[in-house]
């Protein structure tokens, strides 16, 4: 018999553990009852999320930006990855963030580019005063405190440093940090999977002996929670429930065989930080994070940096042996700017695991992906000469409806981005009236 009245925070709870649930459909005569006037709807249902993801160092715009424009394009070789989900995503021209540019301040222009990313605002130069702006997913993330259990999460691929110099006399925490939770106060990164899904699932922070509890699988640990709960549900969420925590466990074993290779490698090898030829299945932990988290509405607001500014990574598994960051300095010499090429859209085919993930998750009347805003995109347009109008930027999802997609939106020169932030805060219903450098909305997306 299926539980009426379920209510769409519920957890499971267990060993310091909590896990939340997806939208089943026994949460939803709890939600119309709760808002009468949502009644017909799945609107309570249905939050929009949004995320953001980040690359360094710019693109090779020719390739990169689609031909024709409104509904009427085609997509270039880059984005040619995306072609399963055209009608679901926007690409944008035009988007300036004029606070990255040099002005008086010189050289710095991947430090500047990761300090605007999000803020599009002014970050003072030095590496010892820190201070630019809050970021727009702190912003969303400060407005929904208490609607979530976690207002927000920040990952990333490579470790934040935040002490030092790290580009032309401008703090480290400039090139390491998207996410901004004042203007002095970046938001930690996590780049260990492992401690991103305890974060996600934990009580709280777990340390030192505490964390070893996690080496057994979170389904464990809630399964007497679990079963109680099963046994009240009707034939479709208990189906939903096994496909979510088949879904769980399949990640957790992910993170436990990474971390096995990792630990197999290190006695012989001395590697870097992280190991360039490891980046996929690094970054496919990390979407896959984000999309539980999504999935379960533990949180609906997440950052992603794939690198940080200025970051040297070798894809060395699409035969890029040369460092992104010097590549970016091509000079237009044919073969570096061939091997950019690769990377542009090594990088957009990762991303696709994201959406497939997105797309394949129901989430009311239509899909998780349906229901979310993901930006991606860099804060440089071409590397080479280190510009900052005109970037290179994707808006997938629909944003439960309030977004029209299927189209490359080509909106008029020096755009500011703050426009589009703005218009994003509108969409996860968290508005504001102005940020940063913004100048209105982008009424052109919606739908």
């Amino acid at each position: 018999m299926t539980q009426t009245g379920l209510h769409r925070r519920t957890f499971l709870r267990g060993a310091g553990v909590v896990l939340g649930l997806p939208m089943l459909q026994a949460m939803q005569p709890a939600a119309r009852a709760m808002q009468p006037w949502l009644a017909g709807t799945d609107a309570a249902a249905t939050p929009t999320r949004m995320a953001f993801i980040f690359f360094p160092n710019g693109v090779i715009g020719p390739k990169w930006f689609p031909s024709g424009e409104g509904d009427r394009w085609e997509l270039s070789s880059a984005l040619e990855p995306l072609a399963p989900w055209k009608q679901k995503l926007n690409v944008v021209s035009g988007l300036t963030l004029d606070n990255g540019r040099a002005k008086e301040d010189g050289a710095g222009d991947h430090a500047r580019a990761a300090a605007t990313y999000l803020t599009a605002a002014r970050p003072v130069k030095s590496s010892s005063i820190v201070r630019v702006g809050v970021s727009v997913d702190q912003l969303a993330a400060q407005q929904l405190v208490g609607t979530t259990r976690l207002p927000s999460i920040e990952l990333g691929l490579k470790a934040s440093r935040n002490a030092g110099s790290c580009d032309s006399g401008y703090s480290c925490a400039y090139s390491s940090n998207i996410s901004w939770r004042t203007p002095t106060q970046p938001m930690a990164k996590e780049v260990d999977p492992r401690q991103a899904f305890e974060r996600l699932f934990g009580t709280g922070d777990a340390a030192g002996g505490e964390r070893a509890v996690y080496r057994k699988s979170v389904l464990d640990m809630v399964a007497q929670d679990a079963q109680r709960l099963i046994g009240r549900l009707g034939k479709t969420d208990r189906r939903k429930m096994d496909e979510y925590f088949t879904g769980i466990r399949e990640l957790e074993l992910r993170i436990e065989r990474t971390e096995q290779e990792d630990l197999a490698a290190r006695p012989d090898l001395d590697l870097p930080e992280e190991r360039p030829s490891e980046f996929e299945e690094h970054a496919r932990l990390m979407y896959d994070i984000m999309a539980i988290g999504f999935q379960t509405d533990s949180t609906r607001v997440a950052t992603l940096m794939l690198d940080n500014a200025g970051g040297e990574r070798a894809y060395t598994s699409i035969g890029v042996k040369e460092g992104h960051h010097s590549l970016s300095h091509h000079q237009n010499n044919e073969e570096m700017v061939s091997k950019l090429e690769r990377i542009d859209r090594y990088l957009v085919e990762n991303f696709t695991y994201f959406l497939d993930k997105l797309d394949s998750i129901a989430d009311g009347e239509g899909t998780l992906l349906d229901n979310s805003l993901i930006m991606f995109g860099s804060a440089l347009g071409d590397g080479n000469r280190h510009t900052h109008h005109d970037l290179p930027i994707v808006l997938a999802g629909q944003a439960a409806g309030q977004m029209q997609t299927g189209r490359h939106i080509v909106l008029p020169s020096e755009t500011p981005m703050a426009n589009l932030f703005l218009t994003m805060l509108d969409y996860v219903g968290t508005p504001l009236d102005s940020m940063a450098d913004s100048r209105g909305r982008l009424s052109v997306l919606n739908a």
